[in-house]
Formats: C-alpha cells, structure tokens, sequence
C-alpha cells in the first residue's frame, strides 16, 4: 500500500473518530469541550451554603441548576448536606433523574422533583426544594400562602399546595419516582412556588440566583404572614401589584444585590 494511500485511511479513521467523540454525550459523561460552565457549578455550590446560611435548608434539601450546554441534563450535588457541598460533589443527571456517572456516589432520593420539573418546564433553569420551617403550616392548614409584600411578589395569587394522597395514596411524603414527580409538577403548573402538604416546598426560577431568591423571601413571607395574622385582617398585595412588584424586586439587576450579600457572608467555597 502507498504511503499516500496509509495517510488517507488515517485521516479517514481520525475523522471517524472525532465525529464519535461528539455524538458521545448523550450517553455518557461530559467531554471536556461540552462541559458544564465551571461558572455555573460554582454558583451552584453557592446556592447551598447560601440556603443554609439562611435557614432554608439544614442537613436535607438540595438545589439543582439545568445544564448550560444541554437542557435534558441537570446538575446537583450528591446526597451531602448542603452547607458542606464543594464544586466536587456535583453530579450530571439525565431527563429521568439518573446520574450519568455518580463514581459510586450516593445521590438524593428525590432527585425526581428535579427531573419532572425540567420536563414540563422549559422556561425553568434552576430548583430548590427545601423544608423551611415556617412555610410547613401554610401546606397542612388551609391557609393560603399569599404575597405580604413587594419582596415576595413571585407568589402572585398564592402558592398552590401538592397533595400527594391524591396522587399515590398512603406514602412516606416522599417524591421518589417520576411518576410522583410528574404529579407534583403538575401541581406546580406555571407557578414560581409549590407547596408539599406535610412536607416542605419547592421554588423554581429561571437562574440560581433567581431561585435562591424566591426560596428565602418565601420563608420569610410565611414568618411576617404568620405574625401579621396575629393582629388582625392581612391587606395582601392583590394580583395585579403583585405582577408589577415582581417585575421590579424578581429582576436580575434587583438579584444581584442580596446573592453578591449571601456570598460575602458564606465566604470562599473551596
């Protein structure tokens, strides 16, 4: 065989390749070149420690962020506390909420809330579920969780609530499948907020800091909800103030403000 004929078949062999090599994320672990930004998983560490720093998650609750470079994956922490989640402790997940390569690692039960929400939210980059104490009684008592003030107005007419007896019964309250976190994004809808009867909440906003926002502002609107109603009829933001409020307090040059305060007072990350 000619040398011109060898060095074809190389090159012919080398292009194959290549081509291989760009097709293979769907299936497999990122390529250096179609990584997540090194940026975004930083945020995302952040957005732990800072939903800790504020009380809205302890040991259990976690915050996701969609990939940057591919909408069907989403990145999240391994099954670790959140104030302790460090740039390698972010995992990859897939549509369905499996772990692309987990390296023996454990991963959160509920990832799935994750997952459904991606699914039927497009318009969605970022989730935080959380067990914020205050928020608690607005999902077992009937009390609607409404806007008190300009800070909260992304919970617009008030927060729907998630009744998981309706989807499955009797359970352990927890979204361990798709097909409980399909229910659960229903119920979520269009809306910034959903509520987990005997459980907890879930926020969804279309950056981190956005969701990071809306997570803590709901915990402390469930707190000055739950004081005002002490002292009489609460004049709520009506739907329309709430529309324009949010428009102003939920927008990104509003956001940078409180998420460059969060980081000052959680310090460097690594």
């Amino acid at each position: 065989m000619s040398k011109f004929k060898m060095a074809a078949i190389a090159a012919l062999y080398a292009v194959v390749a290549l081509s291989a090599s760009t097709r293979a994320r769907p299936g497999g672990p990122s390529s250096a070149a179609s990584a997540p930004d090194p940026k975004l998983i930083e945020d995302l560490v952040y957005a732990n420690r800072i939903l800790s720093d504020q009380g809205v998650v302890d040991a259990f609750g976690h915050v996701s962020a969609r990939d940057d470079k591919d909408p069907n994956r989403f990145l999240l922490a391994r099954s670790v506390a959140p104030a302790l989640v460090t740039t390698s402790d972010i995992l990859e997940f897939d549509r369905n909420g499996e772990p692309i390569d987990a390296r023996g690692r454990g991963v959160y039960l509920e990832r799935f809330i994750h997952a459904a929400i991606y699914r039927a939210r497009p318009d969605v980059m970022a989730i935080v579920h959380s067990h914020s104490p205050a928020v608690i009684p607005f999902g077992v008592t009937g009390t609607i969780l409404r806007p008190i003030y300009h800070m909260s107005a992304f919970l617009g007419a008030g927060a729907p609530v998630f009744e998981i007896r309706d989807a499955a019964g009797t359970t352990n309250m927890l979204i361990i499948d798709n097909k409980l976190g399909d229910a659960l994004a229903k119920s979520l809808g269009d809306r910034a907020i959903v509520l987990m009867r005997g459980h907890g909440s879930v926020a969804v906003g279309d950056s981190i800091q956005q969701v990071v926002h809306r997570a803590i502002y709901t915990e402390v609107n469930a707190r000055l909800q739950a004081e005002a109603a002490k002292l009489g009829p609460i004049n709520f933001l009506t739907p329309e103030e709430a529309v324009k409020a949010d428009a102003q307090t939920d927008s990104k040059a509003s956001l940078s403000r409180p998420w460059e305060l969060w980081k000052a007072r959680v310090g460097k990350i690594e």
